[in-house]
């Protein structure tokens, strides 16, 4: 079956052709982060604007690059939830408007589901169950996946996601926005061991909270009269203790589920340091950990169409009454 995925939960506008689950045939996506980093963060309104002008256009070049026409799509599966309401609605109309017109089933995926399944496209088959672990700009949660239709939440951030305090921190250092690449860059300059920052503790082991280690940092750089040097120094510091504190929780969350494979996705999973650290920390722990290549842990439309086969050929429908969820 060909499966058209449509994905606008945030700033990105992404369509995408994917076989039986598997192969991708094409898989495009417009960012309007340019117009946004001025302001140092998404703008819901300039999104849903964008995506709007954006989602024929992504969708036809799709549909070309895949050398798919229309008539041979079988199913239109869409983002429904999490994300901005007005992204979301803009997406999941014309998701419908497709169904009718091409008079095939639509259905609505969850956006962080989808990005568990990023590691199962064009790649090695998985063995479930496994823990997954996402980790982006907006949330940052751990799973229990039984199978593709029985995923459940076992911890998650109680205040900023880890991208978000990537992006905090980035501010705090002069660095722009998005925060994550520019803090990866400059903690390669730095000593990640200068400044002992350290992640909240919370009462449920498995739950994250990363706002109180913004605070220190923000105390440590002394608005903008930090130097240079220094800058790198918080920058490594920062990124050592989220990635370690991460790591940890993650490794601790296959032991208490008894399961020796961690799947990684999101947009903070394309960090190098994450990689490696848990890479170095998984065989101590018994752990098989999976990341997805680089370009899929960023919003696309192919972990959309990928998951929403899985899940249509388990039973799993949707009609016009589809709604959306922000969280």
């Amino acid at each position: 079956m060909i499966v058209l995925g449509i994905e606008t939960s945030c700033d990105e506008t992404s369509a995408a052709l994917v076989k039986n689950g598997r192969d991708v045939l094409s898989n495009v996506v417009s960012s309007s982060l340019a117009f946004h980093s001025k302001y140092g963060g998404v703008v819901p309104e300039i999104a849903s604007r964008m995506q709007l002008e954006a989602i024929v256009k992504v969708t036809d070049t799709a549909l070309r690059q895949a050398g798919i026409k229309r008539q041979n799509i079988g199913l239109v599966c869409v983002t429904h939830a999490p994300g901005l309401l007005g992204s979301l609605v803009v997406g999941l109309s014309f998701a419908k408007a497709l169904s009718v017109s091409l008079r095939v089933p639509v259905l609505g995926v969850n956006h962080l589901c989808s990005h568990i399944y990023a590691n199962f496209l064009d790649a090695r088959p998985i063995r479930l169950p496994f823990v997954a672990l996402i980790i982006s700009g907006g949330h940052t949660s751990l799973f229990f996946v039984r199978d593709f239709n029985a995923i459940r939440s076992i911890g998650a951030t109680l205040d900023d996601a880890c991208g978000e305090a990537f992006d905090k921190v980035a501010k705090i250092l002069g660095l722009g926005y998005p925060g994550g690449p520019p803090i990866e860059r400059l903690a390669l300059r730095g000593d990640p061991h200068k400044f002992r920052f350290k992640c909240s503790e919370t009462r449920r082991p498995l739950d994250f909270s990363f706002s109180g280690i913004k605070t220190a940092v923000l105390y440590q750089a002394k608005g903008a009269n930090v130097r240079a040097p220094e800058k790198a120094d918080i920058a490594a510091s920062f990124q050592e203790a989220v990635v370690e504190t991460v790591a940890r929780k993650a490794m601790a969350a296959c032991r208490r589920y008894k399961v020796p494979r961690l799947v990684v996705g999101g947009g903070v999973a394309a960090n190098s340091r994450l990689r490696q650290v848990f890479r170095q920390q998984a065989p101590a722990a018994g752990v098989e950990v999976y990341f997805p290549p680089k370009p899929l842990c960023m919003d696309n439309a192919a972990m959309v169409a990928g998951l929403g086969y899985r899940l249509y050929m388990k039973g799993a429908r949707s009609d016009l009454s589809l709604g959306v969820e922000l969280n």
